[in-house]
């Protein structure tokens, strides 16, 4: 295998030849990097060698004795699309080195990815042994070292894992102190099985989570010639992002099966519809109805869900994914109810009443179902919405109010600043320039402020401020 060596930004390096035909062009990377990693399951063998090609002096790192002699002989040791000629062009290439020593690892190299497995326990919790005996290792090799140390997870934990787990341990076996000595961070990997070259070639983004600047500079130097966003988050966004995205996927999986087997049912193509249902980009595939707010409501979501699963039922079919969206969305509402109830406070404002803010309907919204629990429970409640004038309403509207809820008029006033000075809590479900404006003015330090429409500036107001989800 023919070599060349090159000189980058004052640095030597050497490099096969091969790799300059590579779909990522080995002239993007700014500085080649002595990198090791441990664990060398699907995540760790795999950028092992994308590292490799990528220009970087690599050292695999596995306690399996298998795995290793498999790499030495240049065979990868999982299975996947073009892993194996990969992989047996960097180690015959000279780029990577195989050994079970951490001690070894961590003294060639000054950049570390941590790989290994965090199994499910039987109470579906996460076995943090390897992981944590991995950092305990590591953090009894650094004070060897002269340079300052950087140490990725890329294992998938939860939030919190690595500060309160990881770090600790870290410290506690190295006696030295983290941002100070060594770095730490969290990079989380968006490799799916089958595919993992290229989805590492072409990642979604990078994320990098992390509050030290020295860590983010050097995984910027690795990563930062892909054809990505590179973003800087912190550790625990990081850890978060990694779990929302595996729930997403399996959600819409779930979901595009549901609709198959109620598709099927009532004699409809169902790849048909989610063909359909892909191509609209501005709602379906899209950040509509992605970010964390209230519950739903209106005239049309809980009907039309209501109607599907009346089908699915005298179909025989079971759909328990989207039989549970009913009650999760009410689950949701009872959780702000409760915000204002366990606040021991008697007097409550609500600021918008309409299902969506803009609209004067009423009908399914979540909030004229908090306000009756409130008139219910004995509260003194105002509410306050510019679009829900009684005396205007009309059709629909009108008849949902004067049958269901007719005594809402009489608690409804168009006096926002009084409403907001004589409350001691406040839902508020609108954000108009008006209505931010009356609450920074008028709040006071021992109100409650319940946000439900995800309020801009809200460090802004006095009050003691609750999101409701978040």
């Amino acid at each position: 295998m023919s070599v060349q060596t090159e000189t980058l930004t004052g640095t030597q390096r050497t490099r096969p030849a091969w790799v300059d035909a590579t779909e990522d062009k080995l002239a993007h990377v700014v500085e080649a990097r002595s990198i090791s990693v441990f664990g060398l399951g699907y995540v760790g063998a795999v950028s092992l060698a994308c590292l490799a090609r990528d220009g970087h002096a690599m050292i695999g790192v596995d306690i399996d004795s298998n795995k290793l002699e498999l790499l030495r002989r240049g065979q990868a040791p999982i299975v996947e699309a073009g892993i194996q000629e990969l992989t047996r062009a960097v180690m015959d290439s000279g780029a990577v080195r195989v050994t079970d020593s951490v001690r070894e690892a961590i003294l060639a190299t000054d950049l570390s990815f941590v790989c290994v497995g965090t199994p499910a326990t039987a109470n579906g919790n996460q076995d943090l042994t390897a992981i944590t005996r991995i950092a305990e290792q590591i953090g009894a090799v650094l004070p060897e070292k002269s340079s300052r140390h950087v140490i990725v997870i890329r294992s998938t934990v939860k939030p919190g894992t690595v500060e309160e787990v990881i770090q600790p341990a870290l410290e506690r076996a190295s006696g030295l102190k983290c941002g100070r000595d060594f770095s730490l961070c969290f990079q989380p990997e968006f490799l799916r099985e089958g595919t993992s070259i290229h989805d590492y070639d072409h990642p979604p983004l990078t994320i990098v989570g992390s509050d030290d600047p020295y860590a983010v500079s050097v995984l910027r130097s690795v990563f930062g010639h892909l054809p990505c966003e590179f973003v800087h988050t912190s550790v625990r966004t990081a850890e978060m992002v990694k779990y929302a995205c595996n729930a997403f996927h399996a959600v819409k999986v779930t979901f595009a099966n549901e609709i198959g087997r109620i598709s099927q049912s009532l004699g409809v193509d169902p790849h048909d519809v989610m063909r359909l249902v892909c191509m609209d980009r501005q709602l379906n595939i899209s950040p509509a109805y992605l970010r964390p707010g209230f519950a739903f409501g209106g005239s049309c979501l809980p009907k039309d869900l209501k109607a599907l699963l009346y089908a699915a039922k005298t179909r025989d079919v079971e759909l328990p994914m989207l039989a549970s969206v009913l009650p999760s969305n009410a689950a949701h509402i009872e959780h702000a109810i409760d915000a204002v109830l366990s606040s021991g406070k008697r007097s409550v404002a609500m600021v918008g009443l309409s299902f969506k803010s803009g609209t004067d309907d009423l009908r399914e919204s979540p909030f004229v179902i908090m306000a009756e629990r409130f008139i219910g429970k004995g509260l003194k409640l105002c509410i306050y919405d510019p679009e829900v004038n009684i005396s205007r309403l009309i059709g629909a509207n009108r008849r949902f109010i004067e049958e269901s809820i007719p005594h809402i008029a009489s608690l409804m006033t168009t006096d926002l600043e009084a409403l907001i000075r004589e409350a001691e809590v406040l839902v508020v479900a609108m954000k108009s320039p008006e209505v931010h404006a009356a609450l920074e003015t008028h709040l006071r330090p021992d109100q409650l402020l319940l946000d439900i429409a995800v309020l801009p500036n809200r460090e802004a107001y006095r009050a003691r401020y609750l999101g409701v989800c978040w």
